[in-house]
């Protein structure tokens, strides 16, 4: 118990979890708004992959790191169009969809990953966000704006989901899509918005983070699945 309560009294375990947990909480609030439209989003571990993966990659070929990170968010925006397009105009099963779209995009990733580093011995590295040291709060302070972001947006989806006319219509096709067909409410048209929104806003964030350069995992390795998990695959890592 004491090894235990020294490693929770430790200020560098927490900035530890902080970094680590920012793309879940992207990634979950990105769950949150699909399950309240009414749409099981299993794709959402592929469209991190993928999303993480071209923002390093831009990253790497010399852009700008926000740059990158709009890049992600495209990346996740395609994805997600994809995924309504199959599961809301098409009726697909959202099961079968889901579970799709992530091992298609896991295993582009992956191959677009051994095409662009076919000889690498050396995991490459980009320079990452630098931390927020302006900031008085010690954990926060280590931070890079993404995790920050990534905070304030917790709240701000509450305020957005339960006190917007936006997010009301968001919960009326979710709970029940009749009625907001008979209060004229577009259930496809919300439904779309609302997966291709924030499979751009939340899931595909790349973790591009301080404390040093990060790196890509070597996928040339025989070694590496196909279809590793996204902090396995193509997340950015702490070297």
């Amino acid at each position: 118990m004491s090894a235990l309560a020294e490693i929770l009294a430790n200020g560098s375990f927490w900035v530890a979890v902080l970094r680590i947990a920012t793309p879940l909480i992207l990634g979950t609030l990105g769950v949150l708004w699909c399950e309240r439209a009414g749409v099981l989003n299993l794709g959402i571990e592929g469209i991190m992959v993928a999303g993480a993966f071209t923002g390093w990659l831009v990253v790497y070929l010399g852009a700008p790191l926000w740059f990158g990170v709009v890049v992600a968010a495209g990346t996740g925006a395609t994805f997600g169009l994809l995924h309504a397009l199959l599961t809301v105009g098409l009726a697909l099963s959202q099961h079968v969809t889901g579970l799709g779209i992530t091992l298609l995009a896991t295993a582009a990733s992956s191959y677009a990953y051994r095409v662009a580093f076919p000889k690498v011995n050396t995991p490459p590295t980009i320079v990452p966000f630098a931390p927020m040291e302006w900031l008085p709060l010690a954990i926060i302070s280590q931070q890079t704006a993404l995790t920050l972001l990534a905070l304030l947006l917790v709240p701000f989806s509450w305020w957005l989901l339960m006190r917007t006319p936006a997010g009301l219509a968001v919960r009326m096709v979710g709970e029940n899509p009749q009625a907001a067909e008979g209060q004229g409410v577009s259930v496809a048209a919300v439904r779309t918005g609302a997966i291709v929104a924030v499979s751009s806003a939340s899931h595909s964030w790349p973790r591009i983070t301080p404390t040093g350069t990060r790196e890509m995992l070597p996928l040339t390795n025989s070694a590496a699945p196909a279809n590793s998990s996204a902090r396995q695959t193509a997340c950015t890592l702490n070297s």
